[in-house]
């Protein structure tokens, strides 16, 4: 990165992944930076307070964020997002495992080197 780095709005998932996971109707979303120097931008714009309005519509009542830095990663704890969980929920997705396509869904801003060489986001040649 350089001082003459653009920043750049991209979807989250242009820049990291994530892995889902369930216990009950909790539900932990880890996001993985592709680039780890992406890793303090995303923890910038990633709060635990936006991913819980990112979830909000679906009652979801508390959420911690855990930060990973020798990891560069972060784990997302979400709480009662899973409408009771995998055994007393009508949800076709139970586990949850597309909510974390929702968050990854997110727009956030970041240095155009951080991304893919290939990514149709690139502005500069």
């Amino acid at each position: 990165m350089t001082e003459n780095d653009p920043i750049v709005k991209v979807p989250l998932h242009e820049v990291a992944h994530g892995r889902a996971g369930d216990k009950g109707n909790r539900l932990n979303i880890s996001v993985i930076p592709y680039n780890e120097a992406a890793y303090t931008y995303i923890a910038k714009q990633m709060t635990a307070e936006r991913v819980h309005e990112v979830f909000r519509y679906r009652g979801t009542t508390k959420v911690q964020r855990y930060d990973l830095p020798k990891l560069a990663s972060f784990n997302f704890v979400i709480d009662n997002v899973l409408e009771g969980g995998v055994n007393s929920s009508l949800n076709l997705d139970g586990h949850g495992k597309t909510l974390s396509f929702r968050l990854l869904a997110e727009e956030v801003e970041v240095p155009e080197s951080t991304l893919h060489p290939a990514s149709p986001y690139k502005r500069s040649a």
